[in-house]
């Protein structure tokens, strides 16, 4: 069983950079497509990005797109997102998820296809 663990968030002015990670550990890694969601006050959980288990593919959601990256090293077992432009509205608890499943080329935008989930990191971004 895998457990994951973010960290990084913090407040931030907007328009600021910040960058989370995520450690895996229990399992490697390279066993997992991983992805990012979050979750505001009052709000369900959101896609935010994923990557497949080879690190060879991507995908964002709409509003983060052209200014989120989703990345990893298996090496480290770590995961990280990279935000820039932040906006108030990426105000949120973000968590990292990992999917179990062994294809190596697919990744995931829906939360109900991850199988381990973290504590979440709470992401506060001022105007």
């Amino acid at each position: 069983q895998a457990q994951l663990v973010e960290s990084g968030g913090g407040l931030v002015q907007a328009g600021a950079s910040q960058r989370l990670t995520c450690v895996v550990s229990g399992r490697t890694l390279s066993m997992y497509a991983m992805g990012w969601f979050r979750q505001a006050p009052g709000k369900e959980r959101e896609f935010v990005a994923a990557i497949n288990r080879s690190g060879g593919s991507s995908g964002y959601a709409g509003s983060v797109k052209g200014r989120f990256t989703i990345s990893r090293d298996d090496a480290r077992n770590t995961v990280y997102l990279q935000m820039n432009d932040l906006r108030p509205e990426d105000t949120a608890v973000y968590y990292c998820a990992a999917n179990e499943v062994h294809l190596r080329y697919t990744y995931f935008s829906m939360a109900q296809d991850y199988d381990y989930w973290g504590q979440g990191t709470q992401v506060t971004v001022s105007s």
